[in-house]
């Protein structure tokens, strides 16, 4: 194997990892030159029958995942091959690390960092369960970290998925991480995973697992009957929002425990708008959760709203700053995350645009060069999302559409607020040359 430079139609460049199973390869499509990920499955480690049954099984779970769950913060299965000796899966490259490394005392994230990542796995494993999967198997080792907060999750081979004819291996999971109803076999709904994520918080803030066990027995007795100190016990500075969070999480009674993601990414948000107002900085989950609530992009799916983050620049505004200048040109356009700007030609006030609210567009919409034609000032402190039209070419094709879409709705709102002016004029005009 240590010779080998191909599997079906990808180069190898070299090996990423190793485990008892398997061995990931960072390989190239050779026909669209992409960069991939190779998980090449050894079959041959599994002298055990019943043993290379179960983890086929897993693999072909996986495997029926191909192309099924497309959203930012879930690594993609592009290809899955089984094919008797050869077995091998296809995944996009994550460049980055995994979250053990981060789960180590002497090498903890920041807090909000940790509230954040925290954030995006509950959106993405939201987004799983609507496409009718449970993960199962939820642990550091399965969260891919790119960059400052941004992540994927990866290893579905564990995930429960509805519909399927196939029973379910039991015994999946890494006990640290497993919740008491999967220690106990039970039917497995999407709070497993809001539990296991729940521990994931808690090894991420301290370091620590939340059960101090010396053996599986023991690890499965703790779940079931002990409850953790809170996070704080061990890293003073954790908020006491976030402990309450954790304990939430990881309620061992699924009636107390968080019902839907929803419930958990709202708390997290809650936890940043408490934080948040002392820095400067806007985290993302702050933003995705504005996003959501704007009526300019309500059609969006959070798939594309994902998008809108990456593509898009925030910026607070103090008030009475000038944004737009009357005659400058450029192709900018804004969306009003926060805050009211004042619509200014001449010195004369024409309107007032509230959060929401698009402005600058017209020079995106229009072909040609394109001068501003009116003056856009402050009105009281604002926060923008700006748009580079240059950039939203790149996006995809949906993410443009839902643009498309929402600058008609803006227009075809502001013509018949027109219409209405005028024909009121008209009317006055009327009433004044009859008297």
């Amino acid at each position: 194997m240590d010779q080998m430079d191909k599997i079906g139609k990808y180069e190898i460049m070299r090996e990423l990892g190793t485990g008892a199973t398997s061995t990931v390869y960072l390989a190239i499509d050779t026909f669209s030159k992409q960069q991939v990920a190779i998980k090449l499955f050894d079959l041959k480690y599994l002298r055990d029958a019943n043993q290379a049954k179960v983890y086929r099984k897993l693999l072909m779970t996986e495997a029926s995942l191909a192309g099924k769950l497309s959203h930012p913060h879930i690594v993609k299965i592009l290809d899955a091959v089984m094919d008797g000796d050869v077995n091998y899966m296809v995944m996009e490259y994550v460049e980055g690390s995994t979250l053990e490394q981060y789960a180590e005392v002497d090498n903890l994230l920041p807090i909000s960092t940790i509230a954040e990542i925290t954030y995006k796995c509950c959106k993405a494993l939201e987004y799983a369960q609507y496409q009718g999967v449970i993960h199962r198997d939820i642990k550091p080792a399965n969260i891919l970290l790119q960059g400052e907060t941004n992540i994927k999750i990866s290893d579905f081979g564990s995930a429960a998925i509805q519909n399927q004819q196939t029973t379910q291996v039991s015994g999946v999971g890494s006990p640290a991480y497993m919740s008491p109803e999967q220690v106990k076999e039970l039917p497995l709904t999407h709070q497993t995973d809001i539990y296991s994520l729940g521990v994931v918080m808690y090894k991420l803030l301290t370091g620590k697992l939340p059960f101090d066990a010396s053996n599986n027995f023991s690890m499965i007795y703790h779940i079931l009957n002990i409850d953790p100190p809170p996070p704080s016990a061990f890293r003073p500075e954790t908020p006491p929002e976030l402990d309450t969070i954790v304990r939430r999480a990881m309620e061992k009674d699924t009636a107390k425990r968080y019902h839907t993601w929803d419930e958990f990414s709202r708390d997290l948000v809650r936890f940043f708008s408490h934080v948040a107002p002392a820095q400067n900085e806007i985290f993302d989950t702050k933003k995705f959760d504005t996003l959501r609530g704007l009526s300019f992009f309500k059609n969006f799916s959070d798939v594309e709203l994902w998008e809108v983050l990456r593509i898009s620049e925030w910026r607070k505004i103090p008030e009475s700053t000038c944004i737009l200048r009357d005659g400058e040109s450029g192709r900018t356009f804004y969306i009003l995350a926060q805050g009211t700007v004042r619509v200014v030609k001449q010195g004369r006030l024409l309107s007032l645009l509230h959060h929401g609210d698009c402005f600058g567009e017209m020079a995106h919409l229009s072909e040609h060069d394109f001068k501003r034609s009116t003056d856009v000032i402050a009105k009281n402190d604002v926060i923008l999302i700006e748009i580079n039209p240059e950039v939203l070419v790149r996006a995809t094709t949906g993410c443009r559409f839902q643009f498309g879409d929402a600058f008609l709705r803006m227009l075809v709102k502001r013509l018949s607020m027109a219409n209405t002016r005028i024909s009121h004029l008209l009317a006055d005009q009327n009433q004044t040359e009859k008297e």
